[in-house]
């Protein structure tokens, strides 16, 4: 059986609303995403975030495991969807979930990747807006809602990039992706942090 080939990606972003920032180690390989990722923030109070994150095809969550510390607790959440589309957090089953097929963990850019890359957004300008139901995940209290939210590919931006628009109840932002699929820019929300040059 021959090896899929696996792309490893490594990010950072500024996090604005939290006076933050967050790492993220990806592995994307044969539409399947698996990573994890490092946050610390400073609003609404100092926290310490630790993510891990699972796909099956086509970048459908299967896993977020998330783990959360102040300066007197800790939290976690387990969110997890079957093969059927079920949905359970921390093993209680979450019918109002149903229908969603990704998680979006929140100040988390990378959970922003999945739908871009399942439709190719950041590829196709044509696209038209999509409309997607998320298992959103709030941050740091990690209480879990369902979240209508709407992405529609607008161009490319003046690096090359591609801008696709975000829209979620009357939040809206058009949000700069790279050719990975990444976030670069999320006015209001993130800036990626440039990497070192070779």
């Amino acid at each position: 059986m021959a090896r899929l080939d696996t792309h490893a990606l490594v990010r950072t972003w500024d996090i604005l609303p939290s006076r933050g920032h967050t790492t993220a180690w990806a592995e994307l390989a044969g539409g399947r995403l698996r990573a994890r990722g490092r946050a610390v923030g400073l609003e609404p109070a100092p926290y310490w975030l630790a993510y891990e994150l699972e796909t099956g095809p086509d970048y459908v969550t299967r896993r977020l495991s998330v783990t959360v510390e102040t300066h007197d607790t800790t939290i976690g959440l387990d969110l997890r969807r079957d093969d059927e589309g079920r949905w359970t957090g921390d093993g209680g089953p979450r019918p109002d979930l149903d229908g969603a097929l990704d998680c979006d963990l929140g100040l988390c850019p990378l959970t922003n990747t999945m739908p871009v890359l399942r439709h190719d957004l950041h590829r196709r300008p044509d696209a038209g807006a999509r409309d997607f139901l998320m298992a959103w995940v709030s941050v740091p209290d990690l209480a879990v809602s369902a979240d209508r939210q709407t992405y529609t590919p607008l161009g490319q931006a003046p690096t090359g990039a591609r801008t696709i628009r975000y829209e979620s109840d009357d939040f809206r932002s058009d949000v700069i992706f790279d050719a990975d699929g990444l976030v670069v820019d999320y006015p209001g929300l993130a800036t990626a942090v440039p990497g070192p040059r070779p």
